[in-house]
């Protein structure tokens, strides 16, 4: 079997949804149950990605057949759910922080060493009250030493995970933004600028309190007052959000209808399928859900 990573780089607003209301939100965004993790399921990218393929027997040899053969045989690919790995956080100074904590972390590699088994080791934690950067982009002079200000929380800057931060964001720019990538140099220098490791407790908090949640009106053409029933919250991830999962094949030989072909044949067709911006989840025709995916992991 071969795996590749799949990183998802939001470019707008992305609503993967559940299809049921939580609390006052009517429409949610996807979520891990145990940790509360944000994540774009496997299904929404396979099927984002199989409406690209215009190629008939591709098609069916990567994604599987239409439904009405389905019992044929199933795809030759595999792909994970998505989960979040950094959160764009409105910063008092530096504009935005990308904002990840030890255990996204930890999630993130354990799938990433699959694909990169000499993934620079893992930062630790820091205290509940500190957070790690690389340098003063994000952070502002105070009393005792430098701070970092979240919207309406307040850090102390700890260096002590800095080595091990840095070195993971060398290797994740790499990844995410790869050589021969539009202003990859660029990409990988502001990634190291605004990177932030927060307690996992901290982590948590802001996965509740992060997220974008917007109001949606629907107006009676005649009276011009809101319809019964014509106001819901939509709930999703910030615009610059970065989620990684996985992608796997296997060599296949030939079946009912389906081709013999190489697992390397087979992701690179679905590589083929990721060029330019990609529709994931909805309310497309708003403007959500424009991602850059990025499919291999290697610089």
């Amino acid at each position: 079997m071969t795996t590749h990573l799949t990183l998802i780089h939001a470019m707008s607003p992305l609503h993967a949804g559940t299809g049921h209301s939580v609390g006052a939100i009517d429409l949610p965004i996807a979520r891990e149950r145990p940790t509360g993790i944000p994540l774009i399921p496997g299904s929404s990218i396979k099927g984002a990605l199989r409406a690209r393929s215009q190629d008939v027997q591709w098609t069916r040899d990567v994604f599987g057949p239409d439904t009405a053969s389905s019992s044929d045989h199933g795809g030759s690919v595999q792909f994970s759910d998505a989960h979040l790995l950094l959160l764009p956080v409105r910063s008092l100074r530096g504009t935005f922080a990308w904002v990840t904590s030890p255990h996204l972390i930890r999630k993130f590699a354990r799938g990433a060493r699959e694909v990169k088994p000499d993934l620079a080791r893992l930062p630790g934690s820091p205290a509940m009250s500190s957070c790690c950067v690389l340098n003063e982009t994000l952070s502002i002079p105070g009393p005792n030493g430098r701070r970092v200000v979240f919207e309406d929380l307040d850090f102390q800057v700890d260096l002590g995970q800095e080595a091990l931060l840095r070195a993971f964001a060398v290797d994740l720019g790499k990844i995410l933004f790869p050589q021969g990538s539009a202003d990859a140099t660029d990409w990988r220098t502001s990634l190291a600028d605004r990177i932030c490791l927060v307690h996992d407790d901290m982590m948590s908090f802001l996965l509740e309190t992060a997220m974008e949640v917007q109001a949606h009106i629907r107006l009676d053409n005649d009276t011009k007052t809101v319809e019964k029933g014509g106001l819901w919250y939509q709930e999703s991830l910030p615009a610059e959000s970065v989620l990684a999962g996985l992608v796997v094949a296997a060599d296949v030989t030939a079946a009912k209808g389906r081709q013999k072909r190489e697992a390397k044949e087979l992701l690179d067709h679905v590589t083929s399928l990721t060029k330019g911006l990609v529709q994931l989840g909805g309310k497309a025709t708003t403007g959500q859900g424009s991602c850059f995916v990025r499919i291999g992991g290697k610089p």
